[in-house]
């Protein structure tokens, strides 16, 4: 935990500063540039008239591709810093960007607002920006579902994770988990085209996930206004969620709010039937969506005073 000093500091940062609209216009961000990488790669190595086999074995050397060229370019940059808390602070400027705490928040309370005033078209425009599912057919429970499932998932992709692999290894773990997550996010997707392309990218996303998630399940926990009905909920029904790292998370916000996530919803116009978290509790109300952006800051401020405390004993 040499870093995790940078790693506090770079919330601190983003928490204030977010990555300003000014400067993504001009520069844009980290994770467009790994963007524009893996879809060169995607372009390039992802044939639809090869074999599925070869198409994975491609997905693979592109993935680990990726992953190298990021750690390469961490250990390079960390390579000519100085040593000591002069080299703790600029990591952690370096690793600010890297961070979406303050880009969730945001991005969820431009939906409960608009949700909480009854504009629900303004709430589904909103929503649409974080969810992948149809926001047309979404009503109020549906879109407070969906901000309140996004606010605890991206919770650990976004911030818990890129922190905790920065907290180990400073700049090559954070770009090395970015470029995982970023692949997940792009080619991890099991139909046509990355089904065999994208399988390496999905695994190994689950494995870079799998203790950021459960840590960021009890750190809601810890801060969960109902404690008891929150570690209940996540130990009982986060193997029941169809990824196997997002349900730890969201069942302990579901748990820890007293409302049921997850459950059938549309995409692309398709039907898809996932299991109920906290399946008896009722259906969440936009007041669901400040209550799990109140239990979010806290569990962020925990985070960033147990970095602080690591970086200090």
């Amino acid at each position: 935990m040499g870093f995790a000093g940078a790693m506090a500091l770079a919330m601190a940062v983003d928490a204030v500063l977010g990555w300003p609209s000014w400067l993504f216009a001009r520069i844009g961000h980290p994770v467009t540039w790994l963007g524009r990488l893996i879809g060169a790669v995607d372009t390039g190595w992802n044939r639809a008239a090869d074999r599925p086999a070869r198409r994975r074995a491609a997905g693979v050397a592109g993935a680990l591709l990726v992953i190298a060229l990021s750690v390469a370019l961490g250990w390079m940059l960390q390579s000519l810093l100085a040593s000591g808390w002069i080299q703790i602070v600029l990591v952690g400027v370096l690793a600010w960007p890297l961070v979406a705490l303050r880009s969730l928040h945001d991005h969820v309370v431009a939906v409960a607002r608009p949700l909480q005033a009854g504009d629900i078209a303004a709430a589904r425009e909103a929503v649409s920006r974080i969810v992948g599912r149809d926001p047309a057919v979404l009503d109020e429970a549906g879109i407070a579902r969906a901000a309140i499932e996004s606010l605890a998932e991206n919770a650990s992709d976004g911030i818990v994770a890129p922190v905790f692999w920065g907290a180990l290894f400073g700049l090559p773990g954070i770009l090395a988990y970015k470029a995982i997550n970023t692949l997940d996010s792009m080619i991890g997707h099991r139909n046509e085209r990355h089904e065999a392309f994208g399988w390496a990218a999905a695994r190994i996303d689950d494995v870079a996930n799998f203790i950021p998630a459960r840590l960021t399940g009890f750190l809601f926990v810890l801060l969960a206004p109902q404690r008891s009905e929150a570690l209940s909920c996540m130990t009982r029904d986060a193997r029941r969620h169809r990824s196997p790292n997002a349900g730890w998370p969201e069942a302990a916000m579901a748990g820890a709010l007293g409302v049921r996530l997850s459950g059938p919803r549309i995409y692309h116009g398709s039907v898809t039937n996932e299991p109920w978290l906290n399946e008896t509790a009722r259906d969440p109300h936009p007041a669901d969506i400040v209550a799990g952006l109140k239990v979010y800051r806290r569990a962020m401020l925990l985070l960033a005073g147990l970095l602080a405390i690591l970086a200090f004993a």
